[in-house]
Protein backbone atom coordinates (compact mmCIF):
# COMPACT_ATOMS: atom_id res chain seq x y z
CA UNK A 1 0.00 0.00 0.00
CA UNK A 2 2.82 2.72 1.03
CA UNK A 3 4.82 1.65 -2.58
CA UNK A 4 1.39 2.42 -3.94
CA UNK A 5 0.93 5.70 -2.19
CA UNK A 6 4.84 6.70 -2.94
CA UNK A 7 4.31 5.86 -6.88
CA UNK A 8 1.21 7.83 -7.13
CA UNK A 9 3.26 10.93 -5.17
CA UNK A 10 5.65 10.21 -7.64
CA UNK A 11 4.01 10.42 -10.95
CA UNK A 12 1.89 13.51 -9.32
CA UNK A 13 5.41 15.05 -8.49
CA UNK A 14 5.99 14.33 -12.30
CA UNK A 15 3.09 15.48 -13.56
CA UNK A 16 3.56 18.91 -11.52
CA UNK A 17 7.25 19.26 -12.68
CA UNK A 18 5.90 18.45 -16.46
CA UNK A 19 3.01 21.17 -16.08
CA UNK A 20 5.65 23.79 -14.50
CA UNK A 21 8.27 23.11 -17.19
CA UNK A 22 5.10 23.36 -19.95
CA UNK A 23 3.93 26.45 -18.59
CA UNK A 24 7.57 28.14 -18.64
CA UNK A 25 8.27 26.87 -21.95
CA UNK A 26 4.99 28.38 -22.96
CA UNK A 27 5.41 31.66 -21.88
CA UNK A 28 9.35 31.71 -23.04
CA UNK A 29 7.88 30.97 -26.16
CA UNK A 30 5.28 33.25 -26.06
CA UNK A 31 7.85 36.05 -24.83
CA UNK A 32 10.31 35.45 -27.07
CA UNK A 33 7.64 36.03 -30.15
CA UNK A 34 8.49 39.06 -32.52
CA UNK A 35 5.69 41.35 -32.84
CA UNK A 36 3.58 40.79 -36.08
CA UNK A 37 4.51 44.19 -37.83
CA UNK A 38 5.14 45.62 -41.44
CA UNK A 39 5.48 49.04 -40.40
CA UNK A 40 5.42 51.24 -37.04
CA UNK A 41 2.22 50.84 -34.93
CA UNK A 42 1.18 53.47 -32.15
CA UNK A 43 -0.84 51.19 -29.28
CA UNK A 44 -2.90 53.74 -27.31
CA UNK A 45 -3.35 53.18 -23.70
CA UNK A 46 -6.42 55.19 -22.54
CA UNK A 47 -6.91 55.84 -18.81
CA UNK A 48 -7.53 52.55 -16.62
CA UNK A 49 -6.30 50.22 -19.30
CA UNK A 50 -4.69 47.22 -18.02
CA UNK A 51 -2.12 44.44 -19.97
CA UNK A 52 -4.87 41.76 -19.95
CA UNK A 53 -6.89 43.88 -21.95
CA UNK A 54 -4.27 45.38 -24.05
CA UNK A 55 -2.19 41.61 -24.62
CA UNK A 56 -6.48 40.29 -26.00
CA UNK A 57 -6.40 43.11 -28.31
CA UNK A 58 -2.88 42.57 -29.68
CA UNK A 59 -4.13 39.05 -30.20
CA UNK A 60 -7.26 40.02 -31.57
CA UNK A 61 -5.20 42.19 -33.99
CA UNK A 62 -2.89 39.40 -34.81
CA UNK A 63 -0.11 41.35 -33.66
CA UNK A 64 0.93 38.89 -30.72
CA UNK A 65 0.09 35.10 -29.94
CA UNK A 66 -0.50 33.80 -26.88
CA UNK A 67 -2.44 36.52 -24.98
CA UNK A 68 -3.00 33.87 -22.07
CA UNK A 69 0.27 32.98 -21.74
CA UNK A 70 1.74 36.64 -21.69
CA UNK A 71 -0.56 37.52 -19.10
CA UNK A 72 0.71 35.17 -16.66
CA UNK A 73 3.48 36.06 -17.00
CA UNK A 74 3.25 39.57 -16.24
CA UNK A 75 1.23 38.60 -13.07
CA UNK A 76 3.79 36.02 -12.11
CA UNK A 77 6.68 38.34 -12.84
CA UNK A 78 4.76 40.69 -9.74
CA UNK A 79 4.13 43.87 -12.24
CA UNK A 80 1.15 45.01 -10.29
CA UNK A 81 1.67 49.40 -10.85
CA UNK A 82 -1.26 50.00 -13.63
CA UNK A 83 -0.45 50.82 -17.17
CA UNK A 84 1.04 54.41 -17.77
CA UNK A 85 -1.46 56.18 -19.66
CA UNK A 86 -0.24 57.43 -23.09
CA UNK A 87 0.67 55.76 -26.47
CA UNK A 88 3.03 52.77 -26.84
CA UNK A 89 5.24 52.63 -29.94
CA UNK A 90 5.99 49.60 -31.44
CA UNK A 91 8.34 48.63 -34.80
CA UNK A 92 8.45 45.97 -36.64
CA UNK A 93 11.60 43.61 -35.11
CA UNK A 94 10.47 44.07 -31.77
CA UNK A 95 9.42 41.23 -29.35
CA UNK A 96 7.19 40.88 -26.65
CA UNK A 97 9.48 41.31 -23.89
CA UNK A 98 10.55 44.20 -25.36
CA UNK A 99 7.13 45.52 -25.59
CA UNK A 100 6.53 44.25 -21.39
CA UNK A 101 9.75 46.31 -21.08
CA UNK A 102 7.59 49.01 -22.64
CA UNK A 103 4.95 48.82 -20.64
CA UNK A 104 7.08 48.71 -17.22
CA UNK A 105 9.21 51.50 -17.48
CA UNK A 106 6.05 53.55 -19.18
CA UNK A 107 7.94 54.26 -21.95
CA UNK A 108 5.15 56.04 -23.79
CA UNK A 109 5.66 58.43 -26.98
CA UNK A 110 6.22 61.93 -26.58
CA UNK A 111 5.52 64.63 -28.79
CA UNK A 112 6.96 68.36 -28.64
CA UNK A 113 5.69 71.53 -29.58
CA UNK A 114 8.21 74.81 -29.52
CA UNK A 115 6.87 78.66 -28.47
CA UNK A 116 9.11 80.90 -29.77
CA UNK A 117 10.28 84.28 -28.32
CA UNK A 118 8.96 87.27 -29.89
CA UNK A 119 5.41 85.31 -30.51
CA UNK A 120 2.28 87.04 -28.90
CA UNK A 121 -0.22 85.29 -27.36
CA UNK A 122 -2.53 85.16 -30.61
CA UNK A 123 0.45 83.09 -31.57
CA UNK A 124 0.73 80.66 -28.70
CA UNK A 125 -2.61 79.87 -29.28
CA UNK A 126 -2.96 79.22 -32.47
CA UNK A 127 0.41 77.04 -32.47
CA UNK A 128 -1.46 74.77 -29.79
CA UNK A 129 -4.62 74.41 -31.86
CA UNK A 130 -2.45 72.85 -34.51
CA UNK A 131 -1.12 70.07 -32.20
CA UNK A 132 -3.31 67.65 -33.43
CA UNK A 133 -2.12 64.68 -30.51
CA UNK A 134 -3.23 68.07 -27.74
CA UNK A 135 -6.09 67.57 -25.97
CA UNK A 136 -8.22 70.90 -27.94
CA UNK A 137 -10.24 71.78 -24.28
CA UNK A 138 -9.88 75.94 -24.96
CA UNK A 139 -11.42 76.27 -28.05
CA UNK A 140 -13.25 79.48 -28.46
CA UNK A 141 -12.16 79.99 -24.39
CA UNK A 142 -11.47 83.93 -24.20
CA UNK A 143 -8.17 84.57 -23.59
CA UNK A 144 -9.84 85.79 -19.65
CA UNK A 145 -11.64 82.75 -19.11
CA UNK A 146 -8.40 80.93 -20.03
CA UNK A 147 -6.36 82.91 -17.30
CA UNK A 148 -8.42 82.33 -14.91
CA UNK A 149 -8.38 78.34 -15.69
CA UNK A 150 -5.16 78.84 -14.69
CA UNK A 151 -5.52 80.99 -11.52
CA UNK A 152 -4.59 83.77 -12.81
CA UNK A 153 -7.84 86.00 -12.92
CA UNK A 154 -7.10 89.47 -14.12
CA UNK A 155 -3.86 88.97 -15.39
CA UNK A 156 -3.43 90.05 -19.25
CA UNK A 157 -2.05 86.63 -20.73
CA UNK A 158 0.42 88.48 -23.12
CA UNK A 159 3.88 87.51 -22.30
CA UNK A 160 3.23 85.41 -18.96
CA UNK A 161 4.28 82.31 -20.60
CA UNK A 162 8.05 81.11 -21.24
CA UNK A 163 9.34 80.36 -24.59
CA UNK A 164 10.64 77.18 -24.76
CA UNK A 165 10.32 73.11 -26.33
CA UNK A 166 7.51 71.36 -24.61
CA UNK A 167 6.73 67.91 -24.34
CA UNK A 168 3.64 65.92 -23.69
CA UNK A 169 2.27 62.76 -24.46
CA UNK A 170 -1.41 61.59 -25.45
CA UNK A 171 -3.98 62.55 -23.46
CA UNK A 172 -2.51 65.95 -22.21
CA UNK A 173 -4.30 68.89 -23.24
CA UNK A 174 -3.35 72.30 -24.20
CA UNK A 175 -4.40 74.07 -21.33
CA UNK A 176 -1.61 71.41 -19.55
CA UNK A 177 0.85 73.43 -21.75
CA UNK A 178 0.38 76.55 -21.23
CA UNK A 179 -0.24 75.91 -17.23
CA UNK A 180 3.35 74.69 -17.50
CA UNK A 181 4.62 77.53 -19.68
CA UNK A 182 3.17 79.96 -17.16
CA UNK A 183 4.79 78.36 -14.12
CA UNK A 184 7.92 78.21 -15.97
CA UNK A 185 7.70 82.23 -16.59
CA UNK A 186 7.16 82.84 -13.24
CA UNK A 187 9.68 80.64 -11.92
CA UNK A 188 12.68 82.34 -14.69
CA UNK A 189 11.51 85.99 -13.53
CA UNK A 190 11.97 85.21 -9.74
CA UNK A 191 15.32 84.19 -10.38
CA UNK A 192 16.36 86.68 -12.26
CA UNK A 193 14.70 89.41 -10.36
CA UNK A 194 16.14 88.12 -7.38
CA UNK A 195 19.53 88.69 -9.15
CA UNK A 196 18.62 92.39 -10.47
CA UNK A 197 21.08 95.30 -11.03
CA UNK A 198 20.83 97.92 -8.68
CA UNK A 199 19.26 101.45 -8.88
CA UNK A 200 16.80 100.21 -12.10
CA UNK A 201 13.74 102.18 -12.11
CA UNK A 202 11.21 98.89 -11.54
CA UNK A 203 9.10 98.65 -8.95
CA UNK A 204 7.99 95.25 -9.55
CA UNK A 205 9.40 92.36 -11.99
CA UNK A 206 6.13 92.49 -13.94
CA UNK A 207 7.56 95.95 -14.59
CA UNK A 208 10.86 94.24 -16.17
CA UNK A 209 8.71 92.20 -18.08
CA UNK A 210 7.31 94.78 -20.04
CA UNK A 211 10.95 96.00 -20.53
CA UNK A 212 12.15 92.51 -21.67
CA UNK A 213 9.05 92.00 -24.21
CA UNK A 214 10.39 95.34 -25.56
CA UNK A 215 13.93 94.09 -25.97
CA UNK A 216 13.05 91.00 -27.31
CA UNK A 217 11.18 92.91 -29.95
CA UNK A 218 13.61 95.19 -30.85
CA UNK A 219 16.66 92.82 -31.19
CA UNK A 220 17.59 89.17 -32.36
CA UNK A 221 21.64 90.36 -31.58
CA UNK A 222 22.63 88.88 -28.28
CA UNK A 223 25.27 91.12 -27.51
CA UNK A 224 22.64 94.50 -28.49
CA UNK A 225 19.99 93.57 -25.67
CA UNK A 226 21.58 94.57 -22.60
CA UNK A 227 23.09 98.12 -24.72
CA UNK A 228 19.12 98.48 -26.24
CA UNK A 229 17.71 97.76 -22.33
CA UNK A 230 20.33 100.89 -20.93
CA UNK A 231 18.93 103.54 -23.99
CA UNK A 232 15.36 102.92 -22.67
CA UNK A 233 16.23 103.10 -19.07
CA UNK A 234 18.34 106.38 -19.50
CA UNK A 235 15.43 107.24 -21.65
CA UNK A 236 12.56 106.59 -18.47
CA UNK A 237 15.67 108.65 -15.83
CA UNK A 238 15.14 111.83 -18.16
CA UNK A 239 11.47 111.74 -18.83
CA UNK A 240 11.79 110.78 -22.43
CA UNK A 241 9.95 109.24 -24.28
CA UNK A 242 10.61 105.18 -25.48
CA UNK A 243 9.69 105.83 -28.74
CA UNK A 244 10.20 102.20 -29.91
CA UNK A 245 7.68 100.79 -33.10
CA UNK A 246 7.45 97.26 -31.55
CA UNK A 247 4.96 98.86 -28.95
CA UNK A 248 3.65 100.64 -31.52
CA UNK A 249 2.94 97.78 -33.82
CA UNK A 250 1.57 95.63 -31.20
CA UNK A 251 -1.27 99.00 -29.93
CA UNK A 252 -1.86 98.46 -33.69
CA UNK A 253 -3.14 94.93 -33.85
CA UNK A 254 -4.91 93.79 -36.50
CA UNK A 255 -4.70 97.00 -38.70
CA UNK A 256 -0.74 96.87 -39.11
CA UNK A 257 0.05 95.65 -42.24
CA UNK A 258 4.11 95.44 -42.42
CA UNK A 259 4.50 99.27 -42.28
CA UNK A 260 3.61 102.12 -39.82
CA UNK A 261 2.77 105.62 -40.97
CA UNK A 262 3.10 108.88 -39.67
CA UNK A 263 -0.79 109.10 -38.62
CA UNK A 264 0.27 105.59 -36.68
CA UNK A 265 2.77 107.50 -34.65
CA UNK A 266 0.40 110.22 -33.61
CA UNK A 267 -2.44 107.97 -32.41
CA UNK A 268 -2.97 107.23 -28.87
CA UNK A 269 -3.26 103.98 -27.78
CA UNK A 270 -2.10 102.36 -24.44
CA UNK A 271 0.95 101.18 -26.31
CA UNK A 272 1.92 103.93 -28.25
CA UNK A 273 4.71 104.75 -26.72
CA UNK A 274 5.26 107.73 -28.90
CA UNK A 275 2.25 109.49 -27.22
CA UNK A 276 2.82 107.98 -23.52
CA UNK A 277 5.16 108.26 -21.17
CA UNK A 278 6.84 105.50 -19.62
CA UNK A 279 6.51 102.02 -19.65
CA UNK A 280 3.31 100.29 -21.91
CA UNK A 281 0.62 98.73 -19.49
CA UNK A 282 1.92 94.91 -20.24
CA UNK A 283 4.15 92.98 -22.65
CA UNK A 284 3.75 93.03 -26.10
CA UNK A 285 5.02 89.36 -26.41
CA UNK A 286 6.86 86.24 -24.94
CA UNK A 287 10.26 86.92 -23.44
CA UNK A 288 13.44 84.71 -23.12
CA UNK A 289 15.37 84.26 -20.09
CA UNK A 290 18.52 86.71 -22.16
CA UNK A 291 15.84 89.21 -22.48
CA UNK A 292 14.80 89.19 -18.58
CA UNK A 293 18.14 89.18 -17.81
CA UNK A 294 19.14 92.20 -19.89
CA UNK A 295 16.18 93.98 -19.00
CA UNK A 296 18.03 93.60 -15.55
CA UNK A 297 21.56 94.70 -16.47
CA UNK A 298 21.53 97.27 -18.43
CA UNK A 299 24.45 98.28 -20.16
CA UNK A 300 26.19 101.27 -18.84
CA UNK A 301 26.62 104.64 -21.32
CA UNK A 302 25.37 107.60 -22.40
CA UNK A 303 23.69 106.53 -25.79
CA UNK A 304 20.27 107.83 -25.85
CA UNK A 305 19.26 106.29 -29.81
CA UNK A 306 19.63 103.55 -32.49
CA UNK A 307 18.39 102.61 -35.80
CA UNK A 308 18.88 99.49 -37.88
CA UNK A 309 21.73 99.12 -40.04
CA UNK A 310 19.86 96.71 -42.14
CA UNK A 311 21.53 93.42 -41.25
CA UNK A 312 19.71 92.71 -37.98
CA UNK A 313 22.30 94.64 -36.08
CA UNK A 314 21.63 98.47 -34.72
CA UNK A 315 23.67 101.72 -34.21
CA UNK A 316 24.36 103.34 -31.45
CA UNK A 317 24.40 106.96 -30.97
CA UNK A 318 24.41 109.73 -27.97
CA UNK A 319 22.86 112.68 -29.53
CA UNK A 320 20.10 113.52 -31.62
CA UNK A 321 22.53 114.61 -34.56
CA UNK A 322 24.55 111.53 -34.33
CA UNK A 323 21.30 109.55 -34.83
CA UNK A 324 20.05 111.43 -37.85
CA UNK A 325 23.26 111.19 -39.47
CA UNK A 326 22.98 107.49 -39.21
CA UNK A 327 19.31 107.45 -40.33
CA UNK A 328 20.51 109.52 -42.88
CA UNK A 329 22.77 106.54 -43.92
CA UNK A 330 20.74 103.53 -42.63
CA UNK A 331 17.21 103.98 -43.61
CA UNK A 332 16.61 106.77 -45.87
CA UNK A 333 19.19 105.11 -48.25
CA UNK A 334 18.14 101.54 -47.89
CA UNK A 335 19.84 98.69 -49.59
CA UNK A 336 17.95 95.82 -51.19
CA UNK A 337 18.76 93.27 -48.69
CA UNK A 338 17.95 95.66 -45.92
CA UNK A 339 17.19 93.30 -42.88
CA UNK A 340 15.38 94.44 -39.65
CA UNK A 341 16.39 91.22 -38.03
CA UNK A 342 19.42 89.02 -38.18
CA UNK A 343 19.79 86.73 -41.23
CA UNK A 344 19.18 82.94 -40.00
CA UNK A 345 22.06 80.94 -39.21
CA UNK A 346 22.50 77.68 -41.79
CA UNK A 347 21.63 74.62 -39.63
Amino acid sequence: MLRKLAIVFLLGCLLLIAAAMTVLWKQGEALKQPLQLDSEYVLSAPAGSTPNGLLMQLEQQGIVEGAFWLRLSWRLQGYAQPLHTGEYELLPGMNVTQLLEKWRTGDILQYRVTLVEGWNFRQVRAALAKQEKLQQTLGETSDSELMRLLDQANVYPEGRFFPDTYHFVRGQSDLDILRQAQQRLEKVLAEEWAQRAENLPYTTPDEALVMASIIEKETGVAHEREEIAGVFIRRLAIGMLLQTDPTVIYGMGERYSGKITRADLRRPTAYNTYVISGLPPTPIAMVGREAIYAALHPKPGKSLYFVARGDGSHVFSNSLAEHNKAVREYQLKRRADYRSSPAPTAQ
